[in-house]
């Protein structure tokens, strides 16, 4: 049996409320006796770039070898991912990493909260293997997350019609399919 060790990181001015699907996924995933790690990131309503990549660094280094290790991001912790990646940073080398609902540039550099987290440019190759789920009508991502991100980065992106930013708002609670993802070998 495979043995996995996941990192979920949340987004902007996310306080890890129950009811999202990160905080229910953790609870099963723990449920399933796997090591994860949930954080809070520091300041959620007005994130510092060069702090959560920090803290993002720390958490990677903190994930048990001899798992299988894997990343699950979303929002504003997906363009985080790719900060990172864009910089080489180490420590990046998990085996899977699933991005979810992104938001663009146009959304970000909006709020100058979140406005140093507009997406570096995408002329880089993701380590490991990275998939993207976004949805159809994402206010986050109007121009659409397989245009802005899954094209130009060359990844699985899978657009889930009505998903808008796949959170508690669009009823993303309890979500099985981002479990099954998450438990699948691939």
């Amino acid at each position: 049996m495979t043995t996995y060790s996941y990192l979920i990181l949340h987004g902007w001015q996310n306080h890890r409320p129950k009811n999202h699907w990160q905080h229910w996924l953790a609870d099963r995933l723990t449920g399933l006796s796997h090591h994860v790690t949930y954080p809070q990131l520091p300041d959620p309503d007005d994130p510092d770039l060069e702090l959560w990549l920090t803290e993002l660094a720390r958490h990677l280094d903190d994930l048990p070898a001899g798992a299988e290790r894997v990343v699950l991001a979303h929002s504003a912790a997906a363009v985080l991912w790719l900060h990172a990646a864009a910089r080489g940073m180490p420590g990046l080398g998990v085996d899977r990493v699933l991005l979810v609902a992104p938001p663009s540039a146009s959304v970000l550099l909006r709020h100058p909260e979140v406005a140093r987290f507009a997406p570096p440019a995408l002329d880089f190759t993701l380590p490991g293997r990275t998939e993207l789920i976004a949805g159809d009508d994402d206010p986050y991502c109007p121009e659409g997350a397989r245009t802005v991100y899954g094209d130009p980065l060359n990844i699985p992106t899978e657009i889930v019609p009505g998903g808008a930013h796949l959170d508690p708002d669009a009823g993303y609670g309890p979500w099985p399919a981002v479990l099954d993802w998450c438990l699948a070998q691939r």
